[in-house]
């Protein structure tokens, strides 16, 4: 079985190691990754400056999410993992140049503590009332879908539109919560809508049903090994995992695992064609035939190489739509800075009307991987509503993150003219998938497509999850149900 990987990105690598695994006990198994750029990995990409850590794309991954974690250790990198420094963890959201920190019980955007709800400044006097009035809400079966924005604003109004949904889900998918997808994005709390009605009392039952668990985990725990219930606690794991050394040793440590021959860099793929018992793969003027073919591009990019494949898959798939982001990195003497806030950082909503979407103390979210006496700010700009500072010069870029550094934190915690010792600016254009309303209906239609197209299969961010441990999920499935496949016929 000859397979053509399209795409060298984190799908593309991951579909890549599960095939090269593969071979190394059934010689007839043979692949080529083609990648068009100079090196592989897409958006993980980090460089080490002076000590210091710094990631041009994704930082982490979900660490319940475990397909990452797995294939790290896999590698032989569990001991290079770095939990997220949880026991300072604090987020605050911007709101007229005031860092307000978001209220203790919030989950999932739905307010869970009475005291810590009526007692922030996130929101407003009207908006706390309809808060509480929320615990009224009927059952509401969920006929179709819906946006984000139009969910949270039926059960707390638009201020929490504004505040609170559009800032984090812009942090998670640089998008719009206007446009993202409720039924795909937020399933939990639509599940909520229809059974409980209000998502306040559904959050409150999944909770006890949580403790719930846990009580009955010590119980086990005390029949077994005979400690007592109090002394028992579960695992507590941190939100987010980091590589001590940044994303790129995941993406080195894969390249490694790869046969150097098998790998084609600065090559695209120009046509892709149905042929008789597999597919014609067209790159650098010359055609070869493979019996399988994996697309790990943006969906926008397999629309174009299936157009003339199957024009109706090409149209939902180029109909997928998609945001760019860019990244800045500051590095700063923490002598030259005053203090800055505790925890993690800031979210800025649209509503703001700033370029910055987001800035990260990357020196308290992940430690050890910065020098002593070093802060490294890292601001995100772009998303769905400014494409167009995706063009802006790497100066202006800079000039524009310090400009509102300082207008935010102010001028005695990052002074305006202090510059930073080093800056890094990253762009990713029409990177990050937006699952916009409807989203489940389409992927079901590009399913149901594809299955009708024996030998091909689709990975990436932009079917079943946008993070890197479903896009590892992905590529490694998409090489696994070839194999399978393959068995089974022969």
């Amino acid at each position: 079985m000859r397979t053509a990987i399209i795409g060298g990105g984190i799908a593309g690598l991951a579909a890549a190691y599960e095939l090269e695994q593969a071979r190394r006990t059934d010689k007839n198994i043979e692949y080529t990754l083609f990648e068009a750029r100079a090196r592989l990995g897409g958006s993980l990409a980090s460089e080490i400056v002076d000590g210091a850590v710094l990631e041009r794309g994704p930082d982490s991954f979900l660490t319940e999410k475990p397909a990452a974690a797995e294939l790290c250790r896999e590698l032989g990198l569990g001991g290079e993992l770095v939990p997220s420094n949880d026991a300072d963890r604090k987020t605050y959201i911007v709101v007229h140049n005031r860092l307000i920190p978001l209220p203790d019980g919030l989950m999932f955007l739905v307010p869970t503590k009475l005291i810590p709800t009526a007692l922030t400044r996130l929101f407003s006097l009207p908006t706390k009332i309809r808060m509480g009035l929320e615990l009224l809400h009927p059952p509401r079966p969920s006929n179709h879908d819906e946006s984000v924005a139009t969910l949270v604003e039926r059960h707390f109004g638009r201020e929490t539109v504004d505040r609170l949904a559009d800032p984090l889900l812009s942090g998670i998918f640089g998008g719009d919560a206007s446009q993202l997808s409720a039924r795909t994005v937020l399933p939990r709390l639509v599940e909520m809508e229809s059974e409980y009605g209000s998502l306040t009392r559904g959050m409150l039952a999944a909770h006890r049903e949580m403790r719930a668990r846990i009580k009955a985990a010590a119980k086990k725990n005390e029949a077994v090994n005979g400690h007592t219930q109090a002394n028992f606690r579960p695992a507590q794991r941190s939100i987010f995992t980091a590589m001590h050394g940044g994303m790129q040793q995941l993406i080195d440590a894969l390249t490694a695992r790869l046969d150097p021959s098998s790998v084609r860099l600065f090559t695209q793929v120009n046509v892709l064609a149905k042929a008789s018992g597999g597919w014609l793969v067209e790159s650098r003027g010359a055609e070869e035939f493979y019996d399988t073919a994996i697309l790990a591009t943006p969906a926008w990019v397999a629309a174009g190489l299936l157009c003339r494949v199957d024009p109706a898959l090409a149209a939902d798939l180029g109909g997928i739509p998609y945001s760019s982001s860019i990244t800045v990195n500051l590095i700063y003497d923490e002598d030259q800075l005053g203090s800055l806030p505790d925890g993690f950082g800031f979210l800025i909503p649209v509503v703001e009307g700033r370029s910055m979407l987001a800035c990260t103390f990357v020196h308290r979210k992940f430690l050890g991987r910065t020098p002593t006496g070093k802060a490294v700010l890292r601001a995100f700009l772009g998303g769905m509503k400014n494409e167009a500072l995706i063009a802006a010069p790497d100066e202006a870029l800079v000039a524009t993150v310090r400009r509102e550094l300082t207008e935010i934190l102010g001028e005695e915690i990052f002074p305006r003219e202090t510059a930073p010792e080093h800056t890094q600016v990253s762009r990713w254009p029409r990177a990050m998938a937006q699952y916009a309303v409807g989203h489940q209906e389409r992927i079901e239609r590009i399913a149901a497509r594809v299955a009708a197209l024996p030998g091909l299969k689709l990975a990436g961010n932009a079917y079943d999850g946008i993070g890197i441990p479903d896009c590892i999920r992905l590529g490694r499935k998409a090489a696994k149900e070839l194999i399978a496949a393959r068995e089974l016929a022969s």
